[in-house]
């Protein structure tokens, strides 16, 4: 990653050694960071489970951290399921949309040639198909916002 990082930092003008020898250094320091948080997070679930096998019984206090556990992952992989079948549906409906408008600009050129032929077709049919584009561009640009 550093070897991508470094010639774009000296195309831009930047210290190479000064911003390399920061990244390093930031990286040791965070990950310093997260062993503490993860070995203080394991301090305290042993503490709680020290105090509720107090309370409890050692077998009790077992149960309840490893039932309370399997709800947590219960829990974060029911959010996942959920998001991810939202963000497939939004994939599908921008899949179905862009489909549509692929298949009308197919028709659309296909009956070009038809159109062409008949002059009454002609004057009417230009200023019709941009109205109909200009109602569809304006259609679009109200989903976005």
């Amino acid at each position: 990653m550093l070897g991508l990082l470094m010639p774009l930092a000296g195309l831009l003008g930047l210290e190479v050694e000064g911003l390399s020898h920061r990244i390093k250094g930031l990286a040791v320091v965070y990950a310093l960071i997260l062993t503490s948080a993860v070995l203080g997070v394991g301090f305290l679930i042993a503490a709680g489970f020290i105090a509720l096998s107090a309370i409890a019984g050692p077998l009790n206090a077992t149960l309840i951290f490893a039932a309370g556990f399997l709800a947590i992952a219960l829990a974060v992989y029911i959010g996942l399921a959920i998001s991810e079948s939202n963000r497939r549906k939004r994939l599908a409906a921008r899949r179905r949309s862009s489909d549509t408008g692929a298949f009308l600009t197919t028709a659309a050129l296909t009956a070009l040639p038809l159109l062409t032929r008949s002059p009454m077709l002609l004057k009417l049919g230009i200023p019709a198909a941009a109205l109909a584009a200009l109602a569809l561009l304006r259609d679009k640009d109200n989903d976005d916002s």
